[in-house]
């Protein structure tokens, strides 16, 4: 029986038991190359259906990034400000327009999809959470940090850069290199015994 290697230790500290929320962040420049990098890792992971319902807008210019920071809590504009890429990441609602693409096994969902607005709401939100988990570590594989946060006027975001309404923003994440201080504190995680049962 075949198995799938094992990641090593230096892996798996970076993906897992080393990451961190990154809270300040070098002014190092992020290229084009490894923002594209960070998708090509991220796209591939499964989703429910393969539907990829994930959009990720980077947002980089001084302009740009001063309307994103009006959005923010005050708590998050000053690293959003810093940071030399915040990337938002949304959901498509009309993801299921690729379904002939992306499920060719079964084109017929799509018109599926298009007659249940709830069910399609539920698939994409729990799918694009599943990939923004991916984008997460695929920003650390590519050696950045991340700081994702969820304090943001989500609404006024969307208007601001989805203003036809099709993308809906769930999560913000700041991107870069690691500033002065950049981590808080590791908090505790929960036990095994508190989260892991066995049947």
């Amino acid at each position: 029986m075949s198995r799938l290697p094992r990641l090593d230790e230096a892996g798996r500290a970076l993906l897992f038991t080393e990451a961190r929320t990154a809270n300040s962040f070098a002014p190092t420049p992020v290229t084009d190359e490894e923002l594209a990098a960070v998708w090509e890792l991220a796209k591939w992971p499964p989703t429910a259906a393969n539907l990829q319902p994930l959009r990720v807008l980077y947002v980089r210019t001084p302009e740009r990034k001063e309307r994103l920071v009006a959005h923010m809590n005050e708590g998050n504009r000053a690293k959003t400000a810093a940071a030399p890429v915040t990337a938002v990441l949304a959901v498509d609602t009309d993801f299921h327009e690729h379904v002939p693409e992306v499920f060719p096994i079964n084109p017929a969902l799509k018109d599926v999809l298009a007659d249940a607005p709830e069910m399609r709401d539920g698939m994409g939100r729990f799918s694009a959470g599943l990939q923004i988990g991916y984008f997460l570590l695929a920003v650390r594989a590519e050696g950045l940090v991340a700081g994702p946060m969820a304090g943001y006027d989500g609404e006024a975001i969307n208007k601001e850069f989805f203003p036809d309404g099709r993308f809906k923003t769930l999560l913000v994440v700041n991107i870069g290199h690691p500033g002065k201080d950049p981590w808080f504190p590791r908090m505790p995680r929960l036990s095994h015994d508190n989260t892991v049962a066995w049947a």
